[in-house]
């Protein structure tokens, strides 16, 4: 059951990358907004203690690609970062209680 989980969570990360690869036009404006989503979700994820080391690469590749100007890879990148993060509360949440159940009782 914890691999269908895991691959679910991986699944839905890489579906959402995906659909943000398809936005063309994003401004510096987009790519702030989406970034900073990014970051506070990632922060959520700190006080869980459960930041994925993808989380912080894909944000930096965000700021790169910012950097140089293309701001439809860093809202894309942007967006990734924030799927991962989301999968790693969710893993976080989840594996609160069902570690329990592996329990030898």
């Amino acid at each position: 059951m914890k691999n269908a989980v895991h691959a679910v969570i991986i699944s839905s990360a890489l579906l959402m990358a995906g659909a943000t690869s398809a936005l063309a036009g994003a401004s510096e404006a987009d790519f702030k907004a989406a970034y900073a989503a990014a970051e506070a979700a990632n922060k959520e994820a700190g006080s869980l203690r459960n930041q994925w080391t993808t989380t912080a690469s894909t944000l930096a590749a965000a700021k790169k690609a910012a950097d140089s100007g293309n701001f439809d890879q860093a809202v894309a990148e942007s967006r990734e970062a924030e799927a991962l993060v989301k999968a790693s509360i969710y893993q976080a949440t989840s594996e609160k209680e069902t570690w329990k159940a592996m329990e030898i009782h």
